[in-house]
């Protein structure tokens, strides 16, 4: 069987390209055609409209392609999670040191941005940062990081801009700082344009990032891939494996920058800022265990900070949650033949 699955450039598609590249689709009798789409509207629309059968994907436009609250109305189900965390909030080097927190700890930087924030909105130049879509872990990560310091999202000017853009919009001046997925914040700090300010896996533990999301036409011939793909997440997870999985994914056919950054990244070993400074994090991304299975307990979450950010009405909570129900299907997974 031949499937065309679509991701957006960025660490944690690494259990499709890995299901592709070393072997896992083809032992489950799968041709892969991987497609790298320039933005997430592009991705959602193509695989709403039947041109992909399915792609590395935000949970929460997943959700909001599903349930029909972000462009074309979507048949998908989700049968496994791609990765928990990966995501940080870069802001310019200028703007850092504008800030000068004098610390690294999300509360006390969170409270810096929100008082340099707080200027420029009163001066009528508000801070611009960059989400890669508005229904995305990342501009929740971005409303919780501005709540330790007191802020809203009206407090800034919030803009999309794809991941693998981010880069260039913070260089041009066109952001003053996003939020991004790995690897594109360690971009920003090696060009020397950006410092890393708050890791979304301290603002957000384990928040549920990309999933699997397919077309429902697959039915249950979607199997050998969620096999496949979940197979490969374990993979992509085990220590042992990261420098070949970091050279895999650093080629140009796929992320395209240095495998150091790239290996870096999957260990959770954060460089900072131009100078170097560093931290090591071993949450800062999970691959495989514990992200494998869509759980009830994430889903849950996704609807609550829907609901938060305005994208969903309150009152309708629990309606909205039965329909999303339906969208999560770990028993996909338990049929494939794996679990959490």
């Amino acid at each position: 069987m031949r499937l065309h699955l679509g991701y957006i450039p960025l660490l944690d598609a690494a259990p499709l390209i890995a299901a592709a590249e070393f072997g896992f689709a083809a032992e489950e009798g799968l041709e892969l055609d991987l497609s790298a789409e320039p933005s997430w509207a592009t991705l959602r629309d193509r695989l709403a409209l039947g041109y992909l059968d399915g792609a590395h994907m935000l949970a929460p436009l997943a959700l909001a392609s599903a349930l029909g609250l972000s462009g074309p109305p979507a048949d998908l189900v989700v049968p496994l999670g791609l990765n928990l965390n990966g995501n940080a909030v870069t802001l310019s080097a200028d703007l850092w040191q504008a800030m000068a927190p004098g610390e690294d700890g999300p509360a006390t930087v969170a409270r810096a941005f929100a008082g340099l924030a707080e200027t420029r909105r009163r001066a009528g130049r508000p801070i611009v940062l960059g989400t890669v879509h508005p229904f995305s872990c990342h501009t929740y990560q971005l409303r919780h990081f501005l709540a330790l310091g007191g802020l809203d999202l009206a407090a800034v000017r919030l803009v999309a801009v794809p991941p693998q853009h981010s880069v260039e919009a913070l260089s041009r001046g066109i952001v003053d700082g996003f939020c991004a997925g790995a690897p594109w914040n360690g971009v920003a700090v090696a060009a020397g344009i950006g410092r890393i300010a708050a890791l979304g896996c301290e603002i957000v533990p384990d928040a549920p990032e990309k999933v699997l999301a397919l077309s429902a036409r697959l039915g249950e011939g979607a199997l050998p891939l969620v096999r496949a793909v979940a197979r490969a997440g374990l993979w992509c997870a085990e220590p042992g494996n990261r420098a070949e999985l970091a050279h895999r994914l650093a080629a140009r056919a796929f992320l395209g920058q240095d495998a150091g950054l790239v290996a870096r990244c999957l260990d959770g070993e954060i460089i900072l800022d131009a100078a170097g400074r560093r931290r090591r994090v071993a949450g800062y991304i999970h691959l495989g265990r514990p992200a494998l299975e869509p759980a009830a307990d994430q889903l849950r979450w996704l609807i609550d900070e829907m609901a938060e950010a305005g994208q969903i009405p309150t009152a309708g909570i629990a309606a909205t949650l039965e329909a999303a129900g339906r969208i999560y299907r770990p028993d996909l997974l338990r049929a494939a033949g794996l679990d959490a």
